[in-house]
C-alpha cells in the first residue's frame, strides 16, 4: 500500500496502522494473489468492488501462478484494466516515473 500525504497524517498518533472507512483512502493497494480459487476470485472480483467503492485511484494485482500483473486505473468509479507479462514495463499514473517490468515485480 501506498499512501496519499492525507492518509498518512491520518494514521499519525493513531494506535494500529490499519485505514480505516472514514480515511482517506491510500493512493495505491498492491495485493499478491495467493494460490486457490477462492483467493483468486477474493482479488480479482471482490476487492476491485471494494476498491472502486474507496476510490483508491490504483489497484495492482500481482499474481506469480499466471505470471502477470494486472494494473486497475480508476476512472469515473470503474477500473481500467490493463496486464503486464515478462518484459513489459508497467504503465502507472500514479508513478509515471515509475520503470519497473512485471517480470521485475513478480521476481521480487
Amino acid at each position: 500500500m501506498v499512501l496519499t500525504e492525507e492518509s498518512a497524517a491520518a494514521l499519525q498518533g493513531a494506535p494500529r496502522s490499519i485505514i480505516l472507512l472514514d480515511m482517506p483512502s491510500p493512493q495505491l493497494v498492491a495485493e499478491v494473489v495467493s494460490p486457490g480459487s477462492d483467493n483468486e476470485k477474493r482479488d480479482y472480483r471482490h476487492k476491485r468492488s471494494e476498491y472502486a467503492a474507496r476510490k483508491i485511484p490504483e489497484y495492482w494485482i500481482v499474481d506469480s501462478e499466471a505470471k502477470q500483473v494486472t494494473l486497475l486505473t480508476l476512472v469515473e468509479g470503474l477500473y481500467e484494466e490493463a496486464v503486464y507479462t515478462g518484459a513489459n514495463r508497467l504503465s502507472s499514473l500514479s508513478f509515471p516515473t515509475l520503470q519497473l517490468s512485471a517480470e521485475q515485480v513478480l521476481s521480487g
